[in-house]
């Protein structure tokens, strides 16, 4: 499958789709079972040509279970779901049990891993309010064995069960992915910016979307950590871009007569060369 857009855009970055598959592809990448990994790295793999397949033992970590659609995996965190809690927020030093849950992962985490887990990220300011961060999340079982990573270019209409279209743009494509969401709608909240996970902004909030009668896009990457992994990677600054099919094919469907045709496109365009 082909985008218009991103040909457009003049994208340094190839989109991704997610597709969901029961089949696992010949020669997919995978997280090995039981071993730490961010779904960024597989984001990168996907951009530079790979297809990488996920399940609900291959995830890489509790965020990138969830994230992908394999419930709350914030329940099989170290500490369980308050460790997280404390994680994600003030740290497990602060309470007995997430103490001795760090003792018993010390030997399993590199050292800046190994602080966080004790001292927190400090993303959210109390573990009261990482509970209701939780709560707010989208959780989805996805239907299938394997979430698949994939090059849309390599992604066959007549088969795949394609679900999300994944853009990663410079702040000029960002704005004009922007400004074509709402192109044809009448109404201008069709672009929602969450604070997630970078994982759950390319999976289980565009999952979402694709229930809603006018799906709107999902733009990501506010996530301080997964911004550090993708740019490690990438060697780039981007946000993502996360559309369900449908709205991907209105998006392609409207681009013709529109701004990206125009001189004040072709301008900004230049500059930024």
């Amino acid at each position: 499958m082909q985008s218009q857009i991103a040909q457009h855009l003049q994208c340094r970055h190839q989109p991704v789709a997610i597709v969901f598959t029961d089949d696992k592809p010949e020669n997919a990448r995978q997280f090995q079972e039981g071993k730490w990994g961010c779904v960024m790295f597989m984001l990168a793999a996907a951009v530079k040509g790979e297809t990488v397949a996920f399940d609900n033992r291959t995830f890489g970590c509790q965020g990138g279970g969830t994230g992908l659609g394999f419930g709350n995996q914030y329940k099989n965190f170290a500490g369980g779901e308050e460790g997280f809690k404390y994680f994600l927020s003030t740290g497990n030093d602060q309470w007995e049990a997430g103490r001795q849950a760090g003792e018993k992962v010390k030997p399993y985490l590199r050292p800046e891993a190994y602080h966080h887990f004790m001292h927190g990220e400090r993303y959210v300011k109390t573990p009261e309010l990482v509970g209701k961060f939780i709560d707010s999340l989208p959780m989805t079982e996805v239907p299938t064995k394997y979430v698949v990573f994939k090059p849309l270019a390599e992604v066959d209409e007549t088969a795949d069960d394609l679900r999300v279209v994944i853009f990663l743009g410079n702040m000029d494509q960002i704005a004009a992915l922007t400004v074509l969401a709402n192109y044809g709608r009448g109404h201008n909240e069709n672009v929602i910016f969450p604070f997630a996970a970078g994982c759950q902004s390319i999976g289980i909030y565009p999952y979402r979307e694709a229930e809603r009668p006018e799906p709107r896009a999902v733009l990501g990457l506010n996530d301080i950590s997964a911004r550090v992994y993708l740019k490690r990677m990438l060697k780039d600054d981007v946000m993502t871009f996360a559309m369900p099919l449908a709205l991907f094919k209105e998006m392609e469907g409207n681009l013709a007569g529109s701004f990206l045709e125009q001189d004040t496109w072709a301008q900004l365009q230049a500059l930024a060369s």
